[in-house]
């Protein structure tokens, strides 16, 4: 556990520097956050904050998973060679996040990513890596069913559709998340922990490394995203962590524990799919706005409250499924 704890710190760190150094860059390149109008009206002074900070994100992840292959290179090649494909699946979803983000603030163009352009990025990474975990890697079609702690196993053709689904659906709810300063982050900090806490009981070293590296980077980035953020992460950060949250998620074959896990980004998305529906039967909101986050903004809660009570949430849910699958 020596190792692990050096690479968190070092992608703790290297975090830390990399905002000191890019975020004044954005500020620069003027690359700010653009507010919605119909969004809470205390998010308009929020308005030329810099986003696409999960450049910062991603520059530490590569650079602490570099190292960490480097330091597996002469001692148990094989963790350094099944690491690399679990970074490259959090850093493709951070590129097409990154495209989105780079058209939105850079290129001024308000839509961004065409919504079926984003969709085929995130569809194509997905695709290949559950290609890959089942036919290359070979670790099976078995999926741990919490609580029950046995198993089953799914026919290929059913497995690689489902774990696809996953992954998209993963990324799309933790980039809803991401809609208050800190909130994000603090969730998915909690999320990683859970599943690396699971993996050091199961021993699965590539994922105590990933998952090592992304709490760092996670504990780092908050000294700069917490209310009032100086960054935020953009669509850049919030699509790179579903990658790292779904794809660890998957390979330790546990895909159904995201939903005590990932609990309040799961209701974060229901709370837009309920919205949505119920409008188009009444004409009526359902909730106050969506994701939920909004609706507690408009009951009066401030957003470290909001934070807080989320992440204190997740971190019980969390407990909750460590223990369902032990």
């Amino acid at each position: 556990m020596e190792f692990q704890l050096k690479i968190l710190l070092i992608s703790f760190f290297t975090t830390i520097v990399l905002g000191i150094f890019t975020i004044p860059v954005l500020q620069r390149l003027k690359v700010g956050q653009s507010e919605r109008e119909d969004g809470p009206k205390s998010h308009l002074k929020k308005s030329g904050t810099p986003t696409m900070g999960g450049i910062i994100m991603a520059m530490s992840i590569i650079g602490a998973s570099i190292v960490a292959c480097v330091h597996y290179i002469g001692k148990e090649p094989e963790v350094g060679k099944k690491l690399i494909p679990l970074t490259l699946v959090a850093i493709g979803f951070g590129l097409v996040g990154f495209i989105d983000d780079y058209k939105k603030v850079v290129l001024r163009n308000t839509d961004g990513l065409k919504p079926r352009a984003k969709m085929a990025g995130l569809l194509v990474i997905s695709i290949l890596f559950s290609i890959y975990t089942e036919r290359i890697l070979g670790i099976g079609t078995d999926i741990i069913i919490p609580f029950f702690k046995n198993s089953i196993t799914l026919p290929a053709i059913v497995y690689i559709p489902f774990t696809i689904l996953v992954m998209l659906a993963t990324t799309n709810a933790i980039n809803l998340t991401d809609g208050v300063d800190g909130l994000a982050t603090s969730v998915t900090l909690a999320i990683v922990t859970a599943i690396t806490v699971i993996a050091i009981i199961l021993d699965v070293k590539e994922v105590i490394i990933l998952g090592s590296i992304v709490c760092g980077t996670c504990l780092g980035f908050l000294i700069f995203n917490l209310n009032k953020a100086k960054v935020f992460m953009g669509d850049t950060g919030s699509l790179l962590l579903g990658g790292v949250v779904s794809c660890s998620a998957i390979y330790l074959k546990m895909p159904l524990l995201l939903l005590i896990l990932a609990a309040v980004p799961v209701l974060e998305t229901l709370s837009v799919i309920i919205q949505v529906a119920y409008y188009k039967k009444t004409k009526k909101r359902f909730f106050k706005m969506t994701p939920i986050h909004h609706h507690f903004e408009l009951c009066g809660w401030r957003e470290n409250k909001i934070v807080t009570t989320f992440s204190l949430a997740t971190v019980v849910l969390c407990i909750i499924g460590i223990f369902s699958v032990i």
